[in-house]
């Protein structure tokens, strides 16, 4: 269940706010330009985040005034007020001391704090993030007037889009995965609307904190992806070597979002930083449906189409089985080669998405063989991985041309749906113990 949401008043301002975990240090989460912390929980790969932070320490979540579930108005807000509801928030909560994570925009009004209540803030920790937004001569990293007129324009016309929320930036990996693309775009319309992430973008522009930075005498710790695209690597290096003390890891990535990509690395960090040591959390494990669907022939068909004609065909082949996938409510989950893999919350939809795949290629002259099974897997990101997979790797191997091949489970599981099956009887799956029955959908 996620945190329940609580109020407090600072100044004539409510802002909302959440606490899970009961670690022995309390650790405030500073969030980038915009959040909603209930529409959080409904992202696996942000619960995932907050949820392994919060095995370690007392994590506090909030919206910033102006976004999320704290009250909106679309002027804009000081660095000093967002303070003072940092402060509002801890004294609630009963923080004497407590560690700051700010990341991006966060990260500004983070350094502010430390700054000034140095003996309530036990730590400091910034990933993404800068001390000046803008470019000048003096300050290379940041935008320059053409980008930012380009960002305020896009925000002010495309606000809630994929487009303008700016996800080929933010969160590259999650490029060609539609549904991903659609649940972060709906996640900011969530956190903000047009009015306030203008206002919010344009005191960004303005911000300065370079004459605070040697007065930060708290333990600092500097992350920042080295290939991400928002905010430029020379920040998190200006800041460190501004910072007396400060401790710069430089992480591979290409993702701004530290929940996108490898969130693991990010929250090592984070704990070995604060507690002396990092755990090694127990894979999240799910249960799902597996499909795999694989071309008849591909190597022989590569040979004789050539290397383009047979890119050309691939593209056109991943093409139509991401159409279907999106109407079955599939997850694309990796493609190699002439293969694809895909997840389902049920097997029922796993095995008429197959059968619908399969009509969808015919046109292109590409015959599939295909292979389900249901089975416990190991999630880490947007991947799964375990045996369950490597079941509907094998099965996915026996089916003949054309065929639509399923473990026992799946056809159990499936009972009272209508679809019906033929039994190909038992095998041995090659790297399975045991005997595994097999059905084929008819």
């Amino acid at each position: 269940m996620p945190p329940e949401t609580r109020y407090v008043k600072s100044d004539d301002v409510h802002i909302a706010y959440q606490v899970l975990g009961d670690g022995p240090l309390d650790l405030l989460f500073v969030p980038g330009f915009v959040s909603n912390i209930e529409a959080t929980w409904q992202s696996p790969e942000r619960s995932a985040f907050f949820l392994r932070l919060a095995s370690f320490c007392r994590l506090i979540l909030f919206d910033k005034r102006g976004t999320g579930m704290s009250d909106r108005g679309s002027q804009i807000f000081t660095l000093e007020q967002r303070m003072h509801d940092v402060q509002a928030i801890l004294d609630e909560v009963g923080s004497k001391r407590a560690a700051l994570f700010g990341i991006s925009e966060g990260g500004p009004m983070s350094l502010l704090y430390a700054a000034t209540f140095p003996d309530r803030t036990s730590a400091l920790i910034l990933y993404g993030t800068y001390a000046k937004r803008s470019r000048t001569p003096d300050y290379p990293y940041g935008w320059d007037d053409k980008r930012w007129e380009q960002v305020l324009d896009n925000y002010e016309r495309r606000w809630g889009t994929s487009e303008g929320v700016e996800v080929a930036l933010r969160a590259p990996s999650l490029m060609g995965n539609p549904e991903a693309e659609t649940r972060m775009a709906a996640y900011y319309r969530a956190a903000a609307s047009p009015g306030a992430v203008v206002a919010i973008m344009k005191m960004n522009r303005e911000i300065d904190v370079r004459g605070i930075l040697p007065s930060i005498r708290v333990p600092t710790l500097i992350l920042h992806r080295v290939a991400e695209r928002v905010s430029d690597v020379g920040h998190a290096r200006y800041l460190a070597q501004h910072i007396s003390g400060a401790k710069l890891v430089e992480l591979p990535g290409v993702d701004h979002v530290p929940w996108i990509g490898d969130r693991d690395a990010i929250v090592d960090e984070v704990e070995e930083f604060l507690t002396g040591a990092r755990q090694t959390p127990d894979p999240e494990r799910v249960l799902a449906t597996i499909l795999f669907v694989d071309i008849v022939s591909s190597t022989e068909r590569a040979a004789a189409l050539g290397d383009r004609a047979w890119r050309e065909l691939l593209e056109a082949f991943h093409r139509k089985v991401r159409e279907v996938l999106r109407q079955f409510r599939g997850r694309e989950i990796d493609t190699a080669g002439d293969g694809f893999l895909a997840a389902f919350d049920g097997p029922a939809r796993a095995i008429r998405c197959a059968d619908a795949i399969r009509e969808a290629v015919r046109p292109l002259g590409i015959e599939l063989r295909c292979g389900a099974h249901t089975g416990e897997c190991e999630r880490t990101g947007e991947k799964l991985a375990g045996i369950a997979v490597h079941i509907g790797a094998r099965v996915a191997a026996l089916a003949d041309p054309g065929e639509i091949l399923v473990s026992q489970t799946v056809r159990d599981l499936v009972a009272g749906s209508g679809l019906a099956f033929d039994d190909r009887g038992a095998t041995v799956l090659k790297g399975v113990p045991g005997e595994w029955r097999l059905f084929r959908a008819k």
